[in-house]
């Protein structure tokens, strides 16, 4: 049996060496399995370096069939970044094992992860605990109304770095700043650099993103993944302006 990548490791080594990262998000429930082909030949020649699927609501088995897709046309790694435990599959290769630390529904903070572990137990996925910190964006998310939670405001600036660095304390591998799906507004540059700052493990910023700009201003502010998914849905030449960022 072939040993699986250290997804998280492999991300150390990358911080570590100050190169940047990129995972182009699909969201199942947005993305029709039949144009994977030709979706993922151009995540292929871009500078993304990692696959992430989920979504908010997603219907049952279809990540599963996604994912399987997905893997037949690239070698980037698959990585796991889900709304509910219905979106588990060992076809991809870890898992974002979150934890909503900006909410306070249980069933988010730790309830759906013990009803995971059935499924995961199953599985050979690489399971990378993620301190996930949803960032009021300008308008109601997704994961808002999913998780019946309310976003840190944004000009609270010292609450979202402690609740970063409590993550950090209970153990989280990864911190994840999210603005949320389709976000009016991607985070300041000062709320990345603070929180960066205060962390010692790699720090993940998500939401909103959608210019090269903002993309290298996020880069420079010092997140060290940034995820983008809306972007390229929206608009698919944009994979054409990441080919060009040095």
């Amino acid at each position: 049996m072939v040993k699986r990548q250290d997804i998280y490791q492999d991300i150390i080594k990358s911080v570590s060496a100050k190169e940047k990262l990129l995972a182009v998000l699909i969201d199942p429930d947005k993305f029709l399995v039949e144009n994977t082909r030709a979706f993922i030949k151009k995540v292929n020649a871009s500078i993304a370096t990692h696959v992430f699927v989920g979504g908010s609501t997603v219907d049952d088995f279809i990540t599963d069939k996604l994912v399987a897709e997905i893997k037949k046309h690239t070698g980037l790694p698959i990585v796991l970044f889900p709304g509910d435990i219905t979106q588990i599959t060992g076809k991809a290769d870890a898992i974002l094992f979150l934890s909503l630390l900006s909410g306070r529904n249980p069933d988010y903070l730790i309830g759906k992860h013990v009803k995971a572990i059935s499924k995961l137990d199953k599985t050979e996925l690489q399971v990378i605990s993620t301190g996930y910190i949803l960032i009021e964006s300008g308008k109601k998310t997704a994961v808002q109304r999913v998780t019946k939670t309310n976003p840190i405001p944004r000009n609270e600036v010292q609450k979202i770095i402690n609740t970063a660095k409590a993550g950090q304390l209970l153990g989280m591998k990864l911190i994840y700043l999210e603005a949320g799906s389709g976000a009016e507004n991607a985070l300041s540059g000062e709320i990345i650099k603070s929180v960066k700052n205060e962390l010692n493990i790699p720090l993940i910023v998500g939401g909103g993103i959608r210019s090269k700009a903002q993309l290298e201003e996020a880069y420079k502010a010092g997140a060290d993944l940034v995820v983008i998914g809306t972007a390229f849905e929206d608009d698919d030449l944009f994979f054409e302006d990441l080919k060009m960022i040095n």
